[in-house]
């Protein structure tokens, strides 16, 4: 792994230098952009607007806009903003992990300790551990201020980059529906979803899409075509809700008897 961002992780006066490595990786298949007519890749080039010419990256820079005019920033522009928090992931206050929802979380990281780190690193991570407690905490990677909460995953310190308030949508503007179920109805599903609960096992549920995806782009090169499963997405009538829970939870109980 190559690490994407080196600094130090500080809580009270203890300074922790660590590594940042992204915690995921994207499995999704690349595609390229080609014409239509004889399947040539699409290229996008940088351009001047007003040349029309193709500038180079050595020569783009960054500009804000004041008026009719840019304002152009240069790296240490952006790094003397707030020169702390570009180097430093300063732990604020912790908080209990059952508070905060994970509409929150965006992006995890990995933390590695850098040399003499070592100690102090195991220290944040047991503690963590024990009191089930993250760390929250700023910085600021690729000239934007991240808010983030810092956990354990197996034995290695996570930071998760998570959302400031003003990111989220208000869900008040959703037209949700105001019909009421019964108890009964209620009472069923409960049922339904103690039938269907278990332990999580993250390594039991696989991406199948890039698997089908595959299968589909080999048998269009061979000319053969594939049987496609048929999905009925009907959605169940209010008639008819305690009639597919009942179905639901028959069909579950039967399975787990199997």
């Amino acid at each position: 792994m190559r690490s994407i961002w080196n600094g130090s992780v500080s809580f009270g006066l203890v300074s922790i230098p660590i590594k940042m490595y992204s915690a995921t990786e994207d499995n999704a298949l690349g595609f390229h952009l080609l014409d239509s007519q004889d399947n040539s890749r699409i290229r996008n080039k940088r351009v001047n607007e007003n040349t029309g010419e193709e500038v180079a990256w050595e020569d783009i820079v960054k500009g804000y806009k004041e008026g009719d005019s840019y304002v152009v920033l240069e790296k240490e522009d952006f790094e003397r903003a707030n020169m702390k928090k570009s180097k430093t992931i300063d732990i604020e206050e912790f908080v209990d992990e059952i508070e905060v929802s994970d509409l929150l979380f965006k992006s995890p990281y990995y933390l590695e300790p850098q040399k003499e780190g070592g100690k102090s690193y195991n220290l944040l991570r047991d503690s963590l551990k024990k009191t089930k407690k993250l760390g929250v905490a700023t910085f600021v990677m690729r000239q934007k201020e991240h808010l983030s909460l810092i956990g354990v995953y197996k034995d290695a310190l996570v930071l998760h980059v998570i959302r400031f308030a003003d990111e989220i949508r208000d869900p008040a503007e959703l037209k949700l529906p105001k019909t009421k179920v019964s108890k009964k109805e209620v009472d069923m599903a409960l049922s339904l979803i103690e039938n269907y609960t278990s332990s999580f096992e993250l390594d039991k549920y696989k991406d199948v899409y890039n698997k089908q995806l595959l299968k589909i782009i080999k048998s269009k090169k061979t000319g053969k075509k594939i049987k496609t499963e048929e999905v009925d997405t009907t959605p169940t009538a209010a008639t008819d809700l305690m009639a597919k829970l009942k179905a639901s939870l028959e069909a579950k109980k039967k399975s787990k008897a199997s």
